[in-house]
Formats: structure tokens, sequence, C-alpha cells
């Protein structure tokens, strides 16, 4: 690792500590040349690969966000949808790959997003499975009430 200060290539590690729930890695390092300290933060990035193939850096506002939006208008705290992009993100981090595509994304919202509020897990779910008619409102809201299931539709 270059030091900041005075640019040498090389510093050696002096501590190292997890940070938010083992999520961070910060590393304390002494620079041989000029003998200042620094840190370091070390964290893994997960990548989403869209539809397009274009990848972008995993993002749990952009999750935030898009739950909001379905959530426009419903009895839902702030809270509630931080929380729920938490758990989608830690479900998505425990695949263990470095790339994730974003369909796997959007189905890993879905689930908590039902338990949270039915209404705007249909708005979401209208968005993402991409409803053409009022039809695919009616299938769904028949899975919901545990009527049937979307393969008996199928």
């Amino acid at each position: 690792m270059r030091c900041p200060y005075c640019r040498h290539p090389d510093s050696r590690v002096v501590d190292s500590r997890e940070a938010d729930d083992g999520a961070l890695i910060r590393r304390r390092r002494h620079c041989p040349e000029c003998g200042k300290r620094f840190t370091t933060v070390e964290e893994a990035v997960l990548a989403v690969v869209k539809r397009s193939g274009v990848t972008e850096p995993f993002s749990r506002i952009k999750i935030m966000n898009g739950v909001r939006k379905a959530c426009q208008g419903r009895p839902v705290a702030e809270d509630s949808i931080a929380l729920l992009a938490q758990r989608v993100e830690e479900a998505v981090r425990a695949r263990g790959a470095a790339e994730v595509p974003s369909q796997e994304v959007g189905l890993a919202i879905l689930g908590p997003l039902r338990d949270l509020d039915e209404v705007a897990y249909l708005r979401f779910a209208s968005v993402y499975q991409d409803f053409q008619s009022a039809d695919d409102f009616i299938r769904e809201i028949a899975v919901l009430r545990g009527g049937e299931t979307a393969k008996d539709e199928q």
C-alpha cells in the first residue's frame, strides 16, 4: 500500500480490525520511509449485472429508493425500509458471488416486501415482473391469498 504522505510504495500493517459487523476491515499501517501512520479500509465489492449486461456496484440506497416508491402512501416506517434493504443485501452477499444478476436482487426484495406490506409488494411485483393486464394482478393476488401458486397458472 502506497503511503499517502511520502508516496513510498510499501507500508507495514500494524493492526487489523473488523468494522460494520465484518463488512469492512480497517488496517492501521506504518510507512518505513517517513515513519507516519495511516488507516486503510477494505471492503468486498459486490457487482450487479443488469439485463443490458452492464455491471454496477450494489447499492443499498437503490434498493431503499425502489421499495420507498412501492410503499408510497402506505403506513410503512422508514426504519422498516432500511431494515428490508439490509436484509436484501445480506441475502445477496450470502450467496458468495462477486457478481449477481439484477433479477436475483429483485427476487430477494420480493419476499421481505411481501411480509412488510402486500400492497407495496403488488406495486413492486407489477413493475419487476412486468404485469401487462389486470389478469396479472388477479393472478398475483390469488397467490398472495394462498389460493394458487404461480406454477399452477402456467
